[in-house]
């Protein structure tokens, strides 16, 4: 072995002892926190369409027999849904407010949500809202008192066939 070949093996091993040093020390810091521990995180999640904007109409015979024989329905529904109106109160305080438009083209499809909130823990009295016809007033409430803990995770989720928002 010459020189030339002990300098390239030193300056190679050097590379790699720093590299390595580098990946050990961020591989350790800065201390990584995931969540404030004086914290709680809420997940509001929902998929749901809101009503028809208008209400279906019978067809006539006669406009029946006016249409194709695959175009012959008896009920005329209008595709456009409602906005979905979304509140979330904590502790009598608004803490989070949306109104989601219907997707589609057509806006005929679902709305849909997902939000992280972070809150501050301990004891909570939650009231969660959903308007999904376009008038006033809720459809849906539902009301829960929770004691969050540090770093807990609270999913709210929304059923319309379970009365409304779970809390989980």
């Amino acid at each position: 072995m010459n020189a030339k070949q002990i300098l390239r093996y030193a300056g190679q091993a050097t590379a790699y002892a720093a590299f390595i040093g580098v990946l050990g020390y961020f591989s350790t810091s800065p201390a990584y926190q995931h969540f404030p521990p004086d914290q709680a995180l809420i997940r509001l999640s929902l998929r749901h369409a809101g009503q028809l904007k208008e209400k279906c109409r019978e067809r006539s015979d006669a406009e029946l027999a006016e249409l194709a024989p695959n175009m012959r329905i008896r009920m005329d529904c209008s595709r456009g849904r409602s906005p979905v109106i979304v509140q979330l109160q904590m502790d009598g305080k608004a803490l989070y407010q949306e109104t989601l438009q219907p997707s589609g083209l057509s806006r005929d499809g679902s709305s849909t949500l997902y939000r992280r909130l972070p809150v501050s823990t301990g004891r909570h009295e939650f009231v969660a809202t959903l308007n999904d016809n376009g008038g006033t007033g809720a459809t849906y409430t539902s009301k829960a008192t929770l004691t969050l803990l540090p770093a807990q995770v609270l999913v709210i989720d929304f059923k319309a066939g379970a009365d409304g928002f779970l809390f989980k």
